[in-house]
């Protein structure tokens, strides 16, 4: 591929998509200070954009602005080859299907300057089966974050098989440079690695549900009560290590290894009946207390503010 911009010097980035993660990834860039335009084609995306990065905008205020950062700074295109024709990086959040996701990167391909780095918020395809129909598949990579996009930290870096490894390179460095906290995979693996873990703890959690085992609230509480207070810190394997003691993860292994013959979970996903999603809606609700949509993502939104603060302050050395 030809060489790109450097990765700490891009200003203009396109997103391409802007759903609700297409549109958290804008907030952010925006509030990184880049120059940001979107392209997706339903007829009120621009309404819809506009909305959301207000919505998140006092959380990114919070948490604190790169110089010269702005709402301004957003532009919504017309096309989608008018988004991406003075792009310097490319991020591509389109809905979650195979068919539409090769297409539309083979049109973002075909319109892109030839040495701009094209990534795709893919929640769990890989890049090997999505670049088949481009025809400069080495500049394509997998950058897949989580919800919200201008809260969460992580992005999941994976190239194809015929991606080009500078091009994986590029975009972690990119990546870091906007502000991400990046794991580059060795290997793809359907649904990355963040996701085939929290996909292991849904599904249990569905099953617990669907055998009257526990409650929606209950299985959040135990949660956020529970290991995800450690999670912030140390993640699991970590938190396993802590609990052998001075002995470590050795310790731990040897005492509770035999543990992992008993029945503590299932991995097979339940089936998704009728009655279980209508269990799983009217538990959601009753867990809500009667708040609405906007209330919860406000919530949220504080509460990851402050996660996200008090781990800084640990790692810096504070109080």
């Amino acid at each position: 591929m030809a060489a790109p911009v450097a990765p700490e010097a891009v200003r203009r980035v396109t997103c391409v998509g802007a759903g609700v993660i297409g549109g958290g990834w804008v907030a952010h860039f925006l509030a990184r200070g880049y120059q940001v335009t979107a392209w997706d084609p339903a007829p009120d995306a621009a309404q819809r954009l506009r909305r959301l990065v207000d919505a998140a905008w006092p959380a990114l205020t919070e948490l604190g602005l790169a110089p010269g950062a702005s709402r301004d700074s957003l532009t919504v295109a017309a096309t989608l080859e008018e988004a991406v024709a003075e792009a310097e990086f490319v991020q591509e959040s389109a809905p979650e299907d195979l068919e539409l996701k090769q297409d539309l990167l083979a049109r973002i391909d075909a319109a892109t300057p030839a040495e701009v780095v094209i990534s795709s918020s893919t929640s769990g395809y890989g890049m090997t089966e999505m670049q088949q129909r481009c025809a400069t598949p080495e500049r394509l990579v997998v950058g897949h974050p989580f919800n919200p996009p201008y809260l969460i930290p992580l992005v999941e870096v994976v190239g194809g098989e015929r991606t080009d490894a500078a091009a994986t390179s590029w975009a972690a460095r990119f990546f870091e440079a906007a502000g991400k906290s990046v794991i580059t995979m060795d290997r793809e693996v359907p649904g990355f690695i963040a996701n085939r873990l929290q996909e292991a703890l849904w599904r249990e959690a569905l099953h617990m549900v669907a055998e009257g085992e526990a409650t929606v609230e209950q299985i959040d509480a135990s949660i956020t009560e529970g290991p995800g207070l450690r999670w912030p810190f140390l993640g699991p394997c970590l938190t396993f290590h802590l609990a052998g003691g001075e002995g470590g993860m050795a310790h731990m292994l040897d005492h509770f290894g035999p543990s992992l013959k008993s029945p503590w979970t299932r991995l097979e996903a339940p089936e998704l009946t009728a009655e279980l999603r209508d269990r799983m809606v009217r538990g959601c609700a009753d867990a809500s207390g009667g708040r609405d949509i906007a209330e919860l993502v406000a919530e949220r939104d504080r509460a990851v503010i402050a996660v996200l603060r008090a781990v800084r302050s640990v790692r810096e050395g504070g109080a």
